[in-house]
């Protein structure tokens, strides 16, 4: 099964003021985090973390890391490059699942690969803040009570979703076209 997620923002004490998060504390923040992550995600599952993974060094981070269930991978986003070698991350991730076309991202894009085809995008950095437009999702934490999405719940929401902007664009065209 896969997993969707993003702006973890592990060690970074000011997101707790900044994002309003429940916790008192980083250590409170980073615990509840990962065991909310574990309660869903099993050690078979992968999961995809669109960016802002930790503000932590490397050491505190992979300690982290050997906590979580699941294959990791992760994109790149602003305070990723403390506990990584940033350019070994990419910036994007594409991928087909059940004949649904996704694009993540850490930033939000108004058009992405295939969105004329009305393909998925998953962002985070926004925490909740930028409204998505058409089949874009906001997949950070702190739009999901601090667990990851799962493909099945970001296959739902999706659905109930406009199309995006420039897929009429393509529909018509195929009609002009006689297609």
């Amino acid at each position: 099964m896969f997993f969707f997620t993003a702006d973890w923002h592990l060690f970074h004490k000011n997101i707790i003021k900044y994002s309003n998060r429940p916790f008192s504390s980083i250590d409170e923040m980073n615990e509840e985090l990962i065991n909310r992550c574990n309660s869903v995600v099993s050690p078979s599952d992968t999961v995809i973390h669109a960016g802002d993974f930790s503000y932590g060094d490397k050491r505190k981070t992979k300690e982290i890391l050997k906590q979580l269930n699941g294959d990791w991978l992760f994109l790149l986003g602003d305070h990723d490059r403390s506990w990584t070698n940033h350019k070994s991350l990419r910036q994007i991730y594409q991928r087909t699942i059940n004949k649904n076309s996704i694009t993540v991202c850490h930033w939000c894009m108004r058009t992405w690969p295939k969105s004329h085809y009305n393909s998925w995008h998953l962002y985070g950095h926004s925490h909740g803040r930028l409204p998505s437009i058409g089949k874009s999702m906001d997949i950070g934490v702190d739009t999901n009570d601090y667990y990851p999405y799962s493909y099945d719940e970001i296959e739902t929401i999706i659905r109930s979703k406009p199309d995006n902007p420039n897929y009429r664009f393509i529909e018509n065209l195929k009609k002009l076209q006689g297609g």
